[in-house]
């Protein structure tokens, strides 16, 4: 195991920067689709987020507070390439040169992700992740990204949980596009996958240090044999297989579509990686069920969070311990947190007590699959602000800092002094 430990916290473009028309930024999906009535909770759209845009230097003050040793972002496609490929808009890459220059200033680690989910809408109208074109020009975006801060910022992330762009996005419909359709996301997933592999050549070729995805992992439990592989190989296996060289694992659904694979396509989509993302936030209990995807969902059991999550750190160590023996790279936790609903009334510090515990005693068993010798990295608190949290909207809060919206203030939460603490004190187990 190599290099520090690394400590950080995560956030996404749409999420917390706002100003979606600044500076030249184009549309992107979850633009159009979060002006759809009824697509989101309460008709949010990124629309103030966090301002993250104007006040980027005061979150890093922040980060500077908190003691983290790195940070992780991504960056947004449209304000970069309004039109998703061609010409570049230079204000758009300029604040991320800002961001990251601001970053090392404050002795903080850049650690980059390419895509969380704000395609540029121009490419959706060619038919999006739909469209084999799009993995292409998704290998230029990266080209471009890379030439402006591979010397700066040594990770690179390409995608951030495709599982939730090709199926929430493509056949549940919840998330941007908004579509209902099997065939579109199994071209949607295999695209993202495709994509990606043409990125890693990309920013290789750019010269950048570590390359890696980030995939987000569901660890299943039941009863049943054949409910719980088929539901494991929905969440988990259908996307780290084919990263693995594996490819595609038998199909979930009952149905003949298949990912429309090319010659080539997999051997491409299996290049060597640097390092594996691993987002965790909770558990599934499945059971038979009926239709193309015959699974069912059963209530959570014991504590669950603001979202009605199961609150389960024994899965984030089960599923680390089971990664260690499957995966060739370093892993980290990239994302991890808890969402509640919470009412700041003026005190200088507002009490997240649930959070603490649930970011604590995950925390621990991470470093627990650590010390059993698992080849983990660094950990990542999801997140640094309460933001817009997609479907949902504004109301479940994530933040380590809670955010007025109206005011843009910015709230130290327990959590937040918790994590502070622990980052001093740097009593952390050895490799």
């Amino acid at each position: 195991m190599g290099g520090a430990f690394l400590f950080g916290v995560a956030t996404s473009a749409y999420q917390i920067e706002g100003h979606t028309r600044a500076d030249g930024r184009g549309l992107s999906i979850w633009d159009v689709f979060s002006a759809r009535p009824g697509a989101v909770a309460d008709g949010a759209t990124g629309e103030p987020a966090c301002d993250h845009y104007r006040r980027y230097r005061e979150d890093i003050a922040l980060l500077r507070w908190l003691g983290v040793g790195a940070y992780r972002f991504s960056v947004a496609w449209p304000r970069v390439l309004p039109e998703g490929r061609g010409k570049v808009n230079p204000k758009g890459l300029a604040f991320y040169e800002r961001l990251v220059d601001a970053l090392l200033e404050a002795g903080i680690t850049p650690f980059l992700t390419l895509y969380h989910w704000d395609l540029p809408w121009a490419l959706e109208a060619q038919g999006g992740w739909r469209n084999r074109e799009t993995a292409y020009a998704f290998a230029e975006y990266a080209r471009t990204v890379a030439r402006a801060l591979a010397d700066r910022v040594p990770f690179f992330a390409t995608l951030n949980e495709p599982w939730c762009s090709a199926f929430l996005g493509h056949l549940t419909g919840e998330h941007a596009p908004g579509m209902r359709s099997l065939e579109a996301a199994l071209k949607a997933a295999h695209h993202l996958l495709l994509g990606h592999g043409l990125a890693v050549e990309a920013l290789r070729a750019e010269g950048v240090k570590q390359v890696g995805i980030v995939l987000n992992f569901t660890p299943v439990e039941g009863e049943d044999e054949e409910v719980l592989d088929r539901a494991d190989r929905y969440h988990n296996r259908f996307f780290l297989d084919p990263l693995l060289g594996l490819g595609y694992p038998e199909s979930p659904f009952r149905s003949a579509l298949e990912p429309p694979v090319q010659p080539g396509d997999l051997e491409i989509i299996a290049q060597p990686l640097d390092f594996l993302g691993v987002n965790y936030y909770t558990v599934a209990r499945v059971a038979p069920g009926e239709g193309v995807y015959p699974v069912r969902y059963l209530p959570p059991e014991g504590e669950v969070t603001g979202l009605g999550w199961a609150v389960r750190p024994d899965g984030l160590h089960g599923l680390l311990k089971h990664l260690g023996t499957l995966v060739p790279w370093p892993l980290y936790v990239t994302e991890n947190g808890a969402a509640y609903e919470e009412v700041w009334q003026g005190e200088e510090i507002l009490e997240d007590p649930l959070r603490v515990a649930y970011l604590k005693a995950h925390l621990e068993a991470a470093l627990r699959a650590r010390v059993e010798g698992v080849d983990l990295q660094g950990y990542f608190v999801w997140s640094l602000l309460d933001n817009f949290e997609w479907a949902h909207g504004y109301r479940p809060r994530f933040g380590l800092f809670y955010v007025d919206y109206p005011t843009q203030k910015r709230i130290p939460k327990r959590s937040a002094f918790w994590y502070r603490s622990l980052l001093r004190q740097g009593a952390f187990p050895p490799p």
